[in-house]
């Protein structure tokens, strides 16, 4: 009943509709009925389709079809809008409901040879339709808002329970870190003076690692930090392949100071290495692109590699990918999009 069926609606919402349109048509229906029931010489029925479609749901069948796109174009096509400007659409949409309504009701009833209002009480017409519009609009507006409340009180848990296994993790990895690091020095002074690149390498790993303890004390870095992280650790895996694996940085240095979450590029330049080029003989290119438009960061990691055709299935072959996927959305409301790089390979970009 939960599942989504189409533009975000549930079944059990489309069913939910449906009923108050039914109960509307049928209360209309009992309106006139009643309204009308003393000045005719015979009994007229109140129950039966045909008296049900032409006593009220005929008209409130129009009103469904000219609710469908309106609702819509304010609530699927206009969702990332701000609530007033959808408001103000109220003013436009509103007078087309109701004449056009009225409309294809009038030429439909004179079609089929039923009856509809005439002369002054045909204003009941407009009256009717107008008031139905603000109600069911105003039902849905407040029901968008209590999804988007409950949305954003079920993401305040989830965030909860990650701020806590994070603090969990971060006091795990404040246990004793000089002990990594005076390995790491240990290890760098036994090496041979020869292996010079060797001692570099182990040099930079232990910058890596510095900086991943860090990352797992702060909220935010500069951008220009989180960078000189992922050239490191893309020196390492230059040392693994060598003439495989090129690297272009496309940032303007004007960008340095802008905040980011830690650790958030690294993940998504892992999984172009390792997805995207290691399996090519020839090798390729990682080319990562950030750049300002308006007031969002704008972020591209593109390689060259044979690329997938189904994208959601990359997300099932790591960790990483999926981790930032899941955080981008829960933390920072962003989406992760997965695209075909040209001419080959794949590029994943999202903003801030």
């Amino acid at each position: 009943m939960d599942k989504k069926i189409i533009w975000g609606i549930t079944l059990r919402e489309l069913l939910i509709v449906l009923a108050f349109y039914i109960v509307s048509a049928f209360f209309y229906h009992l309106t006139v009925w009643l309204s009308v029931i003393d000045v005719r010489k015979e009994s007229s029925s109140l129950f039966g389709l045909y008296a049900f479609i032409d006593g009220g749901a005929l008209q409130y069948g129009i009103f469904f079809l000219f609710t469908i796109p309106i609702w819509w174009f304010l609530f699927v096509y206009l969702k990332s809008s701000k609530l007033w400007e959808r408001l103000v659409l109220h003013f436009v949409f509103l007078p087309v409901f109701i004449f056009g309504s009225q409309k294809v009701y009038y030429m439909i009833s004179e079609a089929l040879g039923w009856f509809h209002l005439e002369g002054s009480s045909a204003v009941w017409d407009l009256y009717i339709p107008g008031l139905f519009y603000l109600i069911q609009f105003g039902i849905f507006h407040a029901y968008e808002h209590y999804r988007e409340n409950q949305r954003k009180l079920k993401m305040e848990g989830e965030l909860k329970q990650a701020a806590l296994k994070s603090e969990l993790a971060a006091i795990k990895a404040q246990l004793n870190p000089h002990f990594l690091y005076n390995v790491f020095n240990t290890i760098n002074a036994s090496v041979p003076p020869k292996q010079e690149q060797t001692r570099r390498l182990i040099a930079t790993l232990s910058d890596l690692f510095r900086y991943q303890l860090k990352a797992s004390k702060a909220e935010w870095v500069s951008l220009k930090e989180e960078l000189e992280f992922v050239k490191k650790y893309l020196e390492l895996e230059k040392a693994r392949f060598e003439e495989r694996l090129n690297i272009e940085i496309n940032v303007p240095e004007s960008l340095y100071a802008e905040k980011i979450p830690p650790m958030l590029l690294q993940p998504l330049v892992e999984n172009s290495v390792k997805h995207g080029i290691s399996n090519e003989l020839k090798g390729g290119k990682i080319s990562i692109s950030i750049f300002k438009e308006g007031e969002k960061l704008k972020f591209e990691i593109a390689d060259t590699g044979a690329g997938v055709k189904d994208k959601e299935s990359i997300f099932g072959k790591g960790v990483g990918l999926t981790n930032t996927r899941l955080r981008l959305q829960k933390m920072y409301q962003s989406q992760l999009e997965i695209l075909d790089n040209e001419p080959q390979g794949l590029k994943i970009r999202f903003a801030l």
